[in-house]
């Protein structure tokens, strides 16, 4: 398990309370479905690489507490984030975009 998760105990789909959040998503980079991967820095700043290709945005906790990320020149999305937990670990986050419905999963590399 990702040491900064290890005194973090929770359910396969439970949702990342917002205390979580920033460790969560800092925790160690994500690799999704597709084979693009993200990194999230503590400082709000993020770097998505999709077949080859790296597109910097930015990443915050909007006033209730919901991961939102903002890409430039006017992207700008909220996610529900829950747990991926497999054989009792923690393996990654789910993003469902809030108001749309989309979702992935990011798996901690």
């Amino acid at each position: 398990m990702i040491e900064a998760l290890e005194n973090i105990h929770v359910m396969d789909g439970d949702p990342v309370a917002t205390e979580h959040v920033r460790t969560a998503l800092t925790a160690g980079g994500f690799i999704y479905g597709d084979g693009a991967t993200q990194v999230f820095e503590p400082a709000g700043a993020t770097t998505y690489v999709q077949q080859g290709q790296q597109t910097r945005g930015e990443w915050y906790l909007d006033a209730s507490g919901h991961f939102c990320s903002f890409w430039p020149p006017s992207y700008r999305a909220c996610y529900e984030l829950r747990w991926i937990v497999e054989e009792g670990r923690i393996a990654g986050l789910r993003f469902t975009e809030l108001g749309q419905g989309s979702c992935f999963d990011g798996r901690y590399r």
